[in-house]
This record gives structure tokens, C-alpha cells and sequence, in this order.
């Protein structure tokens, strides 16, 4: 498979994972309580549920590497001006400023995807050739994404976000 083929695949499945139920929220617990990239925790659940290869430690510094600057300053930033049109400063929150914010919501969700499509492509090349893995779609999304959940961490992770990681891979083995 290509990059651009990678891309093209992680995209949808991606899109409809975080449609399942429950899945924005464990996503959402994982961003704000670990910071983790909730695109970078699709593609590993992708990578493992789909492709049987969960990414290890080496797996996710790569991919981090690769999409860490686009995240942090466009996606980061464009989420750092959403969240401050809902509150202020004046004249925000009125009937223009929540226009904006909506604006600004769509820019955000467009540099979403755009990362996701980054990943797709970074990740085949990462994997090119490796030998699927032994195990359960749905054990090896999970080890992957607890990867990446802990490399966001630095830490042991707690029960609740064990429990989101879980619900989360169930959900990917049935896309």
C-alpha cells in the first residue's frame, strides 16, 4: 500500500471510529487528562485493528515527530482561539464572535484532517514490510494506543484512562 493509499484508509476509518459511541468522550479524557494527540490515537488504533501492528515506543517518537509541529502550532492554535471566543475577551461571547467561532471550529477540524492524512502516509512508510503482529485486532490496538497514551503521559496510566483505551479498541474492530 502507498502512503497516499494509507491516507485515503485511515482517513474513514478514523472519521468513523470517533463516530462511534463513546468514543469522543474517551478521546476527549485522553486529550485533556494525558495530552494525548487524538489523531495520533486513531492512527494506532488503525494500526492495529486494521494493519495488526501496534505501534511500540520507537513507533509513536516517529509519527509524534513527524506531525508534532503541525499540531502543536496550527491545530493547538487554531483550538486555543476557539476556546477563547467562548468566553472572551470583548466582545466575545455575542452573536458575531460565536460566528467567528464557528469559522475558526471548521479551520480546526480542516487541519485535523490534514495531520490524520499525514499520519496515514508516515505510518506505511513506517511500517513497510514488518510482519503483522500475533495477536487480537482489538489487543493489539489497544497496545498501541496505550503507547501513545503513555508517551503523551510520562506516566502510568490511571484506571479511567485504561478503561477509555479499552472502549476505544473494542469500537475499532468494528470498523
Amino acid at each position: 500500500m502507498t502512503g497516499d493509499a494509507a491516507a485515503t484508509t485511515l482517513r474513514p476509518f478514523a472519521l468513523a471510529l470517533y463516530g462511534e459511541a463513546g468514543v469522543v468522550e474517551a478521546c476527549l479524557l485522553l486529550q485533556d487528562r494525558a495530552g494525548v494527540d487524538v489523531n495520533l490515537l486513531l492512527c494506532a488504533a488503525f494500526l492495529g485493528a486494521r494493519r495488526g501492528h501496534p505501534l511500540d515506543p520507537a513507533g509513536v517518537k516517529h509519527l509524534q515527530g513527524e506531525v508534532a509541529p503541525w499540531h502543536r502550532e496550527i491545530v493547538g492554535g487554531l483550538r486555543a482561539v476557539r476556546r477563547r471566543l467562548k468566553s472572551g475577551p470583548a466582545p466575545a461571547p455575542d452573536a458575531r464572535t460565536d460566528w467567528l467561532r464557528e469559522q475558526v471550529k471548521a479551520l480546526e477540524i480542516e487541519a485535523e484532517l490534514i495531520e490524520l492524512d499525514r499520519l496515514g502516509a508516515c505510518a506505511d512508510r513506517l511500517l513497510a514490510g514488518a510482519p503483522r503482529a500475533t495477536g487480537t485486532a482489538e489487543a493489539l490496538a489497544r497496545a498501541g494506543m496505550a503507547e501513545v497514551v503513555a508517551a503523551a503521559a510520562g506516566r502510568t496510566l490511571a484506571e479511567v484512562e485504561i478503561d477509555a483505551l479499552a472502549l476505544v479498541a473494542r469500537r475499532a474492530v468494528g470498523r
